[in-house]
């Protein structure tokens, strides 16, 4: 997995990923140069006496320890650009597939562990690349020309190398085997602090209210502890590399001396080529030393790259048409034909079968018991999720074949939990039409019975609003968000219980105006409450997801014995009369 997402994000680099390689090149040769003339200014100059001589190459050293600054300095350049790159490259490409998702995929991997995917888990393969680029690529150049170089000084003492290599590569490859499991398990026990943590910043009114203050940090703490227990245990295994890493080298360096002093005392070595093999064991170390560092990061990046694809490759059911329709023919006319729905794995489905039609200039509402499938209705029609059977049709034209920029023209919907963005009252209105007057924003929140709030508001329209809009009142939100869907100005308005927050005078009052404002639009309203839908032109009962009935409030509640029993438990029979 990470092979094929860095092949695919790294494509589009190849120009400055080869000049790297080619400056990292440059940089180790130069590395690898120095001992050389480190030895030859040993044999030749120091030990003949020879100052000149001594100075010559000490210049020429100069000038390769300049190149080696200099590529380096290069290379890291190129490979921090590139590696930011890649990570932006890959947070985007996450982002845009989670925007493409329906509500089925989104309930399926969670905010979450979405968030940690697409922060933590695209910031830990960054780190590999840019540790790539300024470690790993030097690492196999560095050891194979160090290994070269060595046996140019001296053959038999390169056997040396014979037994250092291997025990490394055992040694780490064995480390790396057990930590691979682990990171899989920190990273899933990172999306458990985070769902912890967010239920506790969300819910906090609601763990204040019941005083379980003390339950959920209890919570939190085990969910810590448990994080805490894999990577003490992943950090411990790691604690591992370096100190067999040292100790391979320090054995390898005795050896290399003990031999050596051997060989120089038979006359079959100079002081230099020695001084020389020692550079280059360190060499060799270095650049072993260096791929294990890569490969404590491997492990946890591969692990990352594998939950990063499962999203990338996870398609939405909401699939966009290949040929979409971008002309309606119709203004404002919903019809839905038999529609089914059904979640992945259900049992029995949401919906069954239902029919249901709204017109312009009428107000159709939706009225059920919780659980009877009002919501997930409406949220066929903005394709929120598809219909696994039957037809929703806008216009005369299936949904699922008109191009998503038109249908987001057309329907406007006030979900059941309203949401504002951060940023003030008026970057939330303009949120459907960003070219909206100053005018049309306090019309439409004068319909909303917004208006005499927001003037209150220091700022009005420039008021700050939380994320969440978490500084405004439910009541507040709710109109707010019926605002921002008026601005929008769409044939076809869907409010999924979008008063429930409101007082009666506040509710009558606002259905009164959006009568007027909605007059030649299609409105269609789910509630709970019995008042806010009693003069709708059509009433539609549901249960347990099938239509049982259709007609005005007094029709309904002559023949309709599930709309009545609704109607009474809220009111009395004169009132419902």
């Amino acid at each position: 997995m990470l092979i094929r997402l860095l092949r695919t994000y790294l494509g589009p680099y190849k120009k400055p990923i080869g000049l790297l390689v080619l400056l990292q090149l440059l940089q180790t040769s130069a590395t690898l140069y120095l001992p050389n003339l480190n030895a030859d200014i040993i044999d030749n100059g120091v030990v003949k006496g020879d100052a000149g001589y001594i100075l010559a190459l000490g210049g020429l050293m100069i000038g390769a320890s300049l190149v080696q600054v200099l590529c380096n300095v290069g290379a890291v350049y190129f490979g921090a650009r590139t590696a930011a790159a890649l990570g932006r490259d890959v947070r985007a490409a996450v982002f845009d597939r989670v925007q493409s998702f329906s509500a089925r995929e989104l309930g399926r991997f969670g905010a979450p562990t979405l968030i940690t995917r697409t922060t933590n888990d695209v910031q830990q393969v960054q780190m590999l690349v840019l540790m790539a680029f300024t470690l790993m690529v030097s690492a196999p150049i560095m050891c194979v020309g160090g290994i070269v170089m060595a046996l140019g000084l001296d053959v038999k003492l390169s056997g040396v190398l014979l037994a250092v290599v291997p025990v490394l590569g055992i040694a780490v490859s064995l480390i790396v085997m057990k930590t691979r499991p682990l990171f899989r398990l920190m990273q899933e026990r990172l999306d458990t602090v985070n769902r912890v943590l967010r239920e506790q910043i969300t819910g906090n009114r609601v763990i204040r209210a019941f005083v379980r203050d003390a339950y959920e940090k209890e919570r939190f703490r085990d969910a810590n502890t448990e994080l805490t227990d894999v990577s003490l245990s992943t950090g411990r295994l790691l604690a591992l590399m370096f100190p067999t890493v040292m100790t391979v080298v320090n054995v390898s360096s005795i050896a290399v001396v003990w031999f050596g002093a051997q060989r120089i005392d038979g006359g079959a070595m100079e002081i230099g080529a020695l001084t020389a093999f020692l550079a280059y064991l360190l060499q060799i170390v270095m650049a072993v030393m260096m791929a294990t560092f890569m490969f404590m990061m491997v492990p946890r990046a591969e692990v990352c790259a594998e939950r990063i694809e499962e999203v990338l490759g996870t398609e939405s059911s909401v699939v966009p048409p290949v040929e979409p329709v971008r002309e309606l023919r119709r203004h404002g006319h919903l019809e839905l034909r038999g529609a089914d729905f059904c979640y992945p794995g259900a049992e029995a489905s949401v919906l069954r079968s239902v029919d249901l039609v709204a017109r312009p200039g009428e107000t159709t509402a939706v009225i059920g018991s919780t659980g009877s499938g009002k919501s997930t209705l409406l949220g066929l029609v903005p394709r929120l999720f598809d219909a696994t059977g039957g037809e929703v049709l806008v216009n005369g034209e299936d949904v699922r074949r008109i191009d998503p920029v038109l249908l987001a023209r057309t329907v406007g919907m006030v979900p059941q939990k309203p949401y504002l963005f951060s940023g003030t009252v008026a970057t939330n209105l303009r949120y459907g039409r960003p070219g909206a007057s100053d005018a049309e924003l306090w019309q439409a929140l004068e319909v909303a019975q917004a208006r005499e709030f927001v003037e209150l508001l220091d700022g009005g329209l420039n008021a700050p609003i939380a994320q969440g809009g978490t500084n405004v009142s439910g009541g507040q939100r709710q109109r707010l968000a019926i605002a921002r869907t008026l601005v929008q100005r769409p044939e076809i308005y869907l409010f999924d219980d979008s008063f429930s927050a409101l007082d009666y005078a506040t509710d009558a009052a606002l259905r009164a105006a959006l009568a007027r404002e909605t007059a030649e639009a299609t409105v269609v309203i789910v509630a709970q409450r019995v008042s806010t839908i009693r003069d709708a032109d059509r009433i539609v009962v549901l249960d347990e997801g099938q239509v049982v009935g259709v007609g005005r409030h007094h029709e309904l509640m002559e023949d309709n014995e599930t709309y009545r029993e609704i109607v009474l438990s809220q009111l009395t029979e004169a009132e419902a009369a």
